[in-house]
């Protein structure tokens, strides 16, 4: 019998391979790891809107990391260069391997990606409902820098976090 895997060891993190074609299986990564806001956020994931012709696009634009266990794609993270900082956006790990280290280390991908660029901040947006999120990137080095509101709303409805980079303009 083999013993519980707690680690995220056998994942390997790398920049989305340039053949890549599973576009389906990436919108259902990103779907189902945006599954559990559902009814908890207000208004609702922009997630919805993605279709696979919206993330095949999305992905020309922006730097995507994902996560592989063996062949699955075990998470993705999608990173868009603003010049003076990386936004980070549908950072998504599949829910049951969650509590694995995959985020952090996509994390960690974005970081070493936004430091090759030289640039001085990672930048992200997480619901206001959602404060285990908000702790998540406490713990990794994030600060709340502001609160915003979507179209309509007249509550602050995202915070918005950053990461300075001490050495981001020559670091690796």
């Amino acid at each position: 019998m083999a013993a519980p895997r707690t680690e995220a060891a056998e994942i390997a993190i790398g920049p989305l391979p340039a053949d890549f074609d599973r576009w389906q299986d990436l919108l259902d990564l990103v779907m189902a790891a945006f599954a559990h806001m559902d009814g908890v956020i207000d208004p609702p994931s922009s997630a919805h809107r993605l279709t696979v012709s919206s993330l095949r696009e999305k992905c020309s634009k922006e730097r995507v990391f994902v996560a592989l266990e063996g062949d699955r794609l075990a998470g993705c993270v999608f990173l868009d260069d603003r010049g003076d900082h990386v936004h980070v956006g549908k950072l998504a790990v599949a829910p049951d391997l969650q509590g694995r280290g995959i985020g952090r280390r996509l994390m960690e991908a974005a970081e070493a990606q936004a430091r090759r660029l030289g640039r001085r901040s990672l930048e992200l947006q997480t619901r206001v409902e959602l404060t285990g999120n908000q702790s998540t990137f406490a713990r990794l080095g994030f600060r709340e820098t502001g609160r915003t509101a979507h179209a309509g709303y007249a509550r602050a409805t995202s915070v918005t976090l950053r990461k300075d980079l001490a050495d981001g303009a020559g670091a690796h």
